[in-house]
């Protein structure tokens, strides 16, 4: 350590070497008389300090060899934080395109960053629900942590976002915006009326009738007595279809109000506000997609991003599944409402859609917000496929026999019967798995139950295995992440 040290205070770590310690060269740097960088040893990572001064002091960890030693904290990062400004997140506006890559893992960040540099789109790292960090038995605060460690090991300063993703209840948004999160995913989900689209027209009239007067005129005024005039959108309403609008989306536009109303307008620092109407059984149509962006723009509230639900299916893991044609056609609508509202058009679930990626480059002039989250997950699954196949025999037939369990989170059309079985293929042919749609969704859902699987004796099945594995083959991981975010890049115009 003590040579460490002294390479750290010259400024040239180059000069250091040791089969023991992997130093991260791109960490390195000079706060005031401080020195700081990261390095990797047996006992994990560790953050190696040199110098004085206020930095210095404040960071939490123990003297060695004329230096400090200081654990990867939460402490520790809000020490950063404050120090070095890139190492917190920020919010971007709408002028430039930006990526949610969700990394439930804590780990995928730095491949992700490798990725992303230099390119004309900025990354929300840091992008969680609450179902999620249920599921993967992490904090905010973990996830926060894990990201601004990320853009300090790599020595990244382009500004990376935070996400408070899918948020329904305030408790959780309070807890989101406290922590800093610089972006807000609010999920409109439960004030979004899914039992009308079953209805008959008889029966949407007679709902309708229900309403209040006055907000019947409202609506009908706006939407059927003035034509929607927006360049490059095909709009065209019908007092039915209206009526289905108002009964889907109206509760949900005064949901959308009062959150921004108390949560973010009062806010001392900028909030990226999206607005998401995706996950629910109605897919979004334009004259729908028009008509909450209007209210909300009437009502003062300005939003970051909107993502409709859109037709098709957007499922997890796998490419679109749809009339691509169809698609196209109500794309073009779709972005030039988010460009006349003057927001980005947001697509969930975009994990793997290359088939639809280059007509939402195209569509939206590459001015988009897109969310990604479980190819991570299914890289370093891949990782493990390839070097510790013990582990993916076990975790595949983990899978198998919790599938069932796992699709009440998510909606999936997996066929459990087309996966090859796991005894007919060798260990070489394992990571073949990741490349069959049934299978990529059998592992991407079951990631929850999987890392919080446990022994009778109370230890992980899985997940200390998995980490472990992961933290031996670090850039075999960050190399498929660059590979396969790299494609979505690419196909994206990006």
């Amino acid at each position: 350590m003590k040579q460490l040290i002294e390479a750290i205070k010259s400024g040239n770590i180059s000069t250091f070497s040791s089969p023991d310690v992997k130093v991260y060269a791109s960490s390195y740097t000079l706060v005031g008389k401080t020195s700081l960088v990261m390095v990797r040893t047996a006992e994990g990572k560790k953050l190696i300090a040199a110098g004085e001064g206020e930095l210095y002091d404040q960071l939490i960890g123990d003297n060695v060899d004329g230096g400090k030693v200081a654990a990867l904290s939460h402490e520790n990062r809000l020490t950063l934080n404050q120090f070095i400004p890139y190492t917190a997140p920020q919010a971007f506006g709408t002028q430039v395109a930006t990526m949610g890559l969700g990394d439930r893992l804590g780990i995928a960040s730095p491949g992700h960053i490798q990725t992303i540099r230099g390119k004309d789109i900025r990354p929300v790292l840091a992008q969680q629900s609450i179902r999620e960090l249920a599921l993967t038995g992490r904090t905010y605060e973990d996830v926060l942590d894990a990201a601004a460690y990320a853009v300090f090991q790599e020595g990244y300063k382009d500004g990376y976002g935070a996400d408070g993703d899918h948020l329904k209840k305030e408790e959780d948004i309070e807890y989101a915006l406290r922590l800093g999160f610089t972006m807000l995913t609010l999920d409109c989900s439960e004030n979004i009326d899914n039992t009308i689209e079953s209805m008959s027209e008889a029966e949407i009239a007679a709902k309708y009738e229900q309403l209040p007067v006055s907000l019947r005129n409202h609506y009908e005024k706006r939407y059927l007595e003035t034509p929607a005039n927006v360049p490059g959108a095909t709009l065209a309403y019908t007092s039915q279809a209206l009526k289905k609008d108002v009964l889907i989306y109206d509760a949900a536009i005064n949901f959308m109000e009062a959150i921004f109303r108390k949560y973010i307008a009062p806010l001392d620092r900028a909030v990226d506000f999206e607005i998401s109407i995706d996950e629910t059984a109605t897919p979004t149509s334009p004259e729908a997609h028009y008509l909450v962006a209007n209210e909300l723009r009437d009502r003062g509230v300005t939003i970051f991003s909107m993502a409709p639900r859109f037709c098709g299916e957007f499922q997890k893991g796998i490419d679109y599944i749809g009339d691509i044609a169809q698609f196209e056609r109500e794309l073009a609508s779709h972005a030039a409402i988010a460009v006349h509202f003057e927001y980005k058009l947001s697509i969930h679930s975009g994990s793997d859609k290359f088939s639809v990626f280059p007509l939402i480059g195209k569509y939206t002039n590459g001015l988009f917000h897109i969310k990604t989250a479980g190819t991570n997950w299914l890289e370093a699954v891949r990782v493990v496929a390839k070097v510790n196949p013990s582990l993916y025999r076990r975790m595949h037939q983990y899978a198998l026999e919790h599938f069932a369990e796992a699709t009440a989170y998510y909606h999936v059309t997996t066929d459990i019967g087309a996966i090859a079985p796991l005894a007919e293929l060798t260990d070489a042919g394992l990571p073949d798995y990741m490349e069959e749609n049934n299978a990529r969704q059998l592992l991407h859902i079951t990631y929850g139950l999987l890392l919080q699987a446990k022994n009778a004796d109370g230890s992980k099945q899985f997940a200390d295995e998995f980490f472990q594995t992961l933290a031996e083959q670090e850039e075999t991981f960050a190399e498929g992440l660059r590979f396969h975010i790299g494609r979505h890049l690419e196909l994206l115009g990006k």
